[in-house]
């Protein structure tokens, strides 16, 4: 299989996953590498999104900020989560 085609693979399951978890009500956790280390975003089922620092690797975590509905928007538009 090419690397683009695994890449697209790779995206597309972690896309099924990120719509089964908000589906059961879990959050789900947006890692970039544009964010200082231990920092992410957290989605919510209610569509908000998060800015949160991890203390552990168990997922121990604390809200830095809620984002605004602008800020979220443009979250969802960089990494196509819609």
């Amino acid at each position: 299989m090419a690397l683009a085609q695994k890449e697209k693979a790779g995206n597309n399951a972690v896309r099924m996953l990120r719509r089964s978890k908000l589906n059961k009500g879990i959050p789900f956790m947006i890692n970039t590498r544009q964010l200082p280390s231990r920092q992410c975003y957290m989605e919510y089922p209610d569509g908000s999104i998060k800015l949160v620092r991890l203390y552990s690797a168990d997922i121990d975590f604390t809200v830095i900020r809620n984002l605004s509905a602008k800020e979220t928007e443009a979250i969802r538009k960089r990494y196509e989560l819609y």
